[in-house]
């Protein structure tokens, strides 16, 4: 019988996940923090859990009652992360063996640009060293840091990994999700007749689409069911990137674009965001989240046979993506 599988947050991104692993025959519960997104995830043929991120005795039990946990709630979720933990090492305990994925994101590798800049690094995940080496500051870090270290003091009881994904967009009809970013960069220029970006626009990211990171996980965890722990201990981290990377003054201008051939905005032509703007987007750290250098690429998943195959992110953005948010917008 297939391992049991406990997923926490079942959103944007765990849901594709779920949809994916139903049909695999995966027994699988699901933490959930409202009752009618528990009626969609049972539809979709898991049980729900109802519960948040702060429930740490709920988590924990869930955690070492199942063969595999996923995260694809939270990356900046300390007590999180302690709860599963804390689940594993029960587990552990009671002579039970845990896989345990992680969902990052490759904020960590913002080098500070806010959009001035185009970066030259580029970070391969089969070079794990130079991702150990990004500062305890860094997005995400705190959290990946907490996982590594408590991966190292399992040992070899539990497979642990680190999934790190870029920008991610797209959209699945079944599920009914939008990503954030370039939705809400959308919606601003909407909002003020134009679009805008961060800086000069320079700042470069690689790119995923929602399905094709979906499809990640599922050739992830048969790979993590098959091989042994000291793979994972000695790299625990996956990027997972499309081969495609776009800039920030880019996605405003396609955006632009798309709006201004519907006639819902004037001027297509990309503006600087003024700090006025930011408290529209991401208050403070609009910076980090709209103009950040973030170049990864995923040479171990493509090792194990993953591709992308979805449509690129301009064209899922025109098709997919526009028409969901103009349905939103009234």
């Amino acid at each position: 019988m297939p391992q049991s599988i406990f997923i926490i947050g079942p959103g944007f991104v765990g849901w594709n996940v779920l949809e994916l692993l139903i049909p695999e025959g995966y027994p699988i519960s699901a933490l959930v923090r409202r009752e009618a997104h528990a009626k969609q995830i049972e539809k979709s043929g898991a049980i729900t859990i109802i519960g948040n991120l702060e429930d740490h005795d709920l988590i924990k039990e869930h955690t070492a009652k199942s063969d595999i946990t996923i995260n694809t709630a939270s990356c900046d979720h300390v007590p999180l992360a302690e709860a599963i933990i804390a689940g594993i090492k029960q587990r552990k305990a009671e002579g039970k063996k845990t896989i345990f994925i992680h969902t990052s994101g490759t904020g960590a590798l913002d080098d500070g640009a806010w959009g001035d800049w185009k970066g030259d690094k580029i970070y391969y995940d089969n070079k794990p060293e130079e991702i150990d080496a990004l500062p305890d500051t860094a997005a995400h870090r705190d959290v990946d840091s907490l996982i590594v270290k408590a991966a190292k003091e399992i040992g070899e009881d539990a497979k642990i990994v680190i999934i790190i994904p870029p920008e991610i967009y797209g959209f699945n009809p079944a599920v009914k999700r939008l990503t954030v970013q370039l939705p809400m960069i959308a919606r601003l220029a909407l909002k003020r007749g134009w679009v805008g970006h961060v800086g000069k626009g320079l700042a470069v990211e690689s790119q995923v689409h929602v399905r094709d990171l979906a499809r990640a996980y599922v050739i992830l965890l048969r790979h993590l069911e098959t091989t042994p722990s000291k793979e994972f201990l000695a790299n625990p981290y996956f990027f997972c990137e499309n081969g495609s990377e776009f800039s920030w003054k880019e996605v405003a201008e396609h955006i632009g674009e798309a709006l201004y051939e519907k006639g819902l905005i004037k001027d297509k032509t990309p503006r600087t965001f003024g700090k006025e703007d930011y408290g529209e987007l991401w208050g403070e750290a609009t910076g980090n989240v709209f103009g950040l250098n973030s170049r990864s690429r995923a040479v171990r998943l493509r090792e194990l046979g993953w591709e992308a195959k979805e449509k690129s992110i301009w064209d899922s953005f025109k098709d997919d993506e526009l028409p969901e948010i103009l349905k939103g917008e009234g």
